[in-house]
């Protein structure tokens, strides 16, 4: 039988956990993937990090309530709460998007100049 997860409701997000999540650059980089690719099986994200250790960065992500896991069959499927952040926080999620990407931007310039 398979877990019953805890979501917040939309009310009920933080914006200093949804920061704090957010400040770990994998949890970064799973949620960019996120909203790039769209809903994801866990495994999507294997190459950030070991299955254990991408285990805890979706259960911070999730009871941050930025993400939403659904089970469907033997695999969870996780998307970000898009619509529940900006109701919550309009434009929050807009401007870490964008700053993390400039980051990214900066540091894959930065490597390939090295």
């Amino acid at each position: 039988m398979a877990k019953n997860l805890h979501h917040p409701a939309r009310e009920q997000i933080e914006l200093s956990a949804v920061l704090e999540a957010l400040s770990e650059p994998i949890r970064r980089d799973i949620v960019l993937r996120l909203l790039d690719e769209g809903e994801a099986p866990c495994q999507a994200a294997s190459d950030f990090a070991p299955k254990t250790n991408l285990s805890y960065h979706y259960a911070r992500l999730r009871e941050a309530g930025l993400t939403r896991a659904r089970a469907v069959g033997p695999y969870r499927m996780i998307s970000v709460r898009v619509d529940d952040l900006a109701a919550r926080f309009p434009g929050l999620l807009d401007a870490i998007v964008a700053a993390a990407r400039a980051a990214k931007r900066t540091e894959d310039r930065v490597e390939a100049s090295s």
